[in-house]
């Protein structure tokens, strides 16, 4: 689909929050103490329009850290898929890349019936940002979307330039044309400046080249042991990384006789994450799950690409303090 570009002046953005919010349920940023999350907002003032990132990422939506997936009702089972519809705004172009990431996952056939059905019924409105320290997205190319939205607003000095990406978004512009207006010359030279600041305000980069026969080649490095003295092997990482998907299933007891079926977040850092029939390991040190993560993040495939998005939530999470690029910078160091 041809991306098309409209206007939206600061003084209409109320009236189309308004329109959003009689869709479904609203969730944007909001502050909450030192950090930012998604949450329901009913005013447009909640939204913090200047967050960089959310703890947790917008994948909680689709795949919720905890979730019952059926359980008994009377002689039968019950399972119950929600209907309604969620608008998610102010998602970084970071995080749309990570929502198609899962995509990939979660809906190739069988798709994961869950995760489809919120899918559908989600809206998602992308925002331009400033990166701070911690963000290499400009370095995986996941700093710019050009699809996976409905809507994608960018600032401008009295608005906003919005990138209509898909049937759906192009709905909600006709719905309210008298809140848009055509994108003038002006508009175009602001919307410029922007991204070249924005460019200019990395201050991480990951160097990708020959990232794969790197990770081949340093597999035995020392840098991944010291590395992994250092880690705690809490699992803050994969718990708010916006790719991570895995999973465990367990059935839980609610009373002597009846029992739901569970599902919730696993991390390759837990040490039963790798256990198996027979009491066998794959990942049994902290140093063999401490390496795995980095290759299941950075091993590019070439179907695929990477599977981490430059998002630096590990970073800022990390209780000890590990960088990510830091790490691979170390090991292609490491390599003589």
């Amino acid at each position: 689909m041809t991306l098309k570009y409209v206007k939206l002046h600061s003084e209409n953005f109320d009236d189309l929050f308004n329109y959003l919010t009689g869709l479904g349920d609203l969730y944007a940023p909001v502050k909450k103490g030192r950090i930012h999350s998604f949450q329901r907002v009913l005013n447009s003032r909640e939204i913090d329009f200047n967050y960089t990132r959310t703890m947790l990422p917008p994948k909680k939506f689709f795949v919720k850290p905890k979730e019952e997936l059926f359980g008994p009702k009377g002689s039968e089972w019950d399972e119950e898929v929600e209907e309604r519809t969620i608008i998610l705004f102010g998602l970084h172009s970071c995080d749309i890349h990570g929502l198609q990431i899962l995509d990939r996952v979660y809906l190739s056939e069988p798709a994961d019936p869950y995760y489809k059905a919120r899918r559908e019924r989600s809206i998602i409105i992308g925002m331009s940002c400033i990166p701070d320290e911690y963000c290499f997205c400009r370095s995986l190319g996941t700093d710019f979307a050009m699809s996976g939205f409905d809507l994608f607003l960018h600032e401008l000095p009295d608005g906003w330039l919005v990138r209509v990406g898909s049937v759906r978004g192009h709905e909600i512009v006709w719905a309210n044309e008298g809140l848009f207006d055509e994108v003038s010359d002006e508009d175009l030279t602001s919307f410029k400046a922007f991204e070249e600041e924005r460019a200019r305000a990395f201050k991480r980069e990951l160097n990708r080249e020959g990232l794969a026969d790197m990770l081949d080649l340093a597999y035995g490095s020392p840098v991944w042991s010291e590395y992994a003295e250092r880690c705690l092997a809490c699992g803050n990482c994969t718990l708010v990384c916006p790719t991570c998907r895995c999973y465990e299933v367990c059935d839980r007891w609610v009373s002597p006789y009846d029992a739901v079926r569970e599902r919730r977040y696993d991390s390759c850092f837990m040490e039963s994450h790798g256990l198996v029939a027979g009491g066998h390991n794959f990942r049994p040190t902290r140093l063999d799950r401490f390496r795995h993560r980095y290759y299941c993040k950075n091993y590019f495939d070439p179907e695929a690409g990477f599977n981490c998005v430059g998002c630096g939530r590990c970073d800022e999470f990390c209780p000890a303090g590990i960088e990510h690029v830091r790490v691979l910078e170390e090991i292609r160091g490491s390599l003589r």
